[in-house]
């Protein structure tokens, strides 16, 4: 007598999307994600997102170029909850941290999930970590799948440590705040020679070039880096001093990093 075959599990993929997301202009989804990404993500029908609306975004411009498995209407989507974007999904130490295991019920199902955020790679500056630590909780197979990374385009071409550096997330929103916060950054650049980078809402990007540009020491060097992978990106690598000489920055509407070093 046979004994009966339990169901593989599905694979919680990590998909990165094009980082225009909010921008005037969109780039070409085919020069910023490989075609094996492209074809991973149209096969998938079972998605976790920040926001439904722009995975069905992201969805509708991958079916130009690859059949998607289901229709948009009959692809499932499931959103994290707020409180997640707003507070974290990662929170060390925490038993009270966001449990993520039962937005993966389609993978012990054997269906493939789709792990996706607005723009770049999922749980990298963006929510998703507590699904990825769920899925290995579960014994799922998590595979990362390539496409562009803000961070990392932006370290490489910063001229600053790339083999020592740290993301801090967002800086604080009162200007007080977030000059001390500027000042601890800059003192742990220039002590340690790590890199420090963080990123910002575009529409508070003019008020934090100004609060850099009054904060910082004049030989410490700035990088700023928006509207990657676009043709109108822009990556400005100088000291302070040399800002000030010539101080445009991004603009309110376009996504940009920011990143300190010596």
């Amino acid at each position: 007598m046979s004994t009966p075959q339990s169901t593989p599990k599905g694979r919680l993929l990590l998909v990165p999307t094009p980082l225009d997301f909010g921008c005037a202009t969109l780039a070409p989804i085919t020069d910023v994600l490989p075609t094996a990404t492209l074809v991973a993500a149209a096969q998938t029908t079972h998605w976790i997102t920040e926001n439904a609306k722009s995975t069905r975004a992201f969805l509708k411009r991958v079916g130009e170029h690859q059949p998607l498995a289901l229709p948009l209407q009959q692809q499932t989507i499931a959103e994290l909850p707020r409180e997640v974007h707003k507070k974290g999904d990662h929170q060390a130490g925490k038993l009270d941290s966001f449990d993520a295991r039962p937005l993966l019920q389609a993978a012990l199902e054997g269906h493939d999930v789709g792990l996706v955020s607005e723009a770049g790679m999922p749980a990298v500056a963006d929510p998703g970590s507590s699904v990825v630590r769920a899925a290995h909780d579960l014994g799922l197979q998590v595979l990362p799948l390539v496409g562009p990374v803000s961070l990392l385009l932006t370290l490489a071409a910063s001229g600053l440590n790339g083999q020592n550096f740290a993301f801090v997330g967002y800086l604080p929103q009162d200007a007080a705040e977030r000059a001390a916060r500027l000042r601890q950054l800059e003192g742990l650049a220039l002590k340690t020679g790590q890199t420090q980078m963080w990123i910002e809402t575009p529409y508070r990007n003019p008020a934090m070039l100004g609060a850099l540009l009054q904060t910082l020491q004049p030989n410490t060097r700035l990088t700023i880096a928006s509207g990657l992978t676009l043709d109108s990106a822009s990556i400005q690598s100088r000291s302070v001093a040399a800002w000030k000489k010539s101080p445009s920055g991004p603009n309110a509407q376009t996504p940009a990093v920011f990143a300190i070093g010596a």
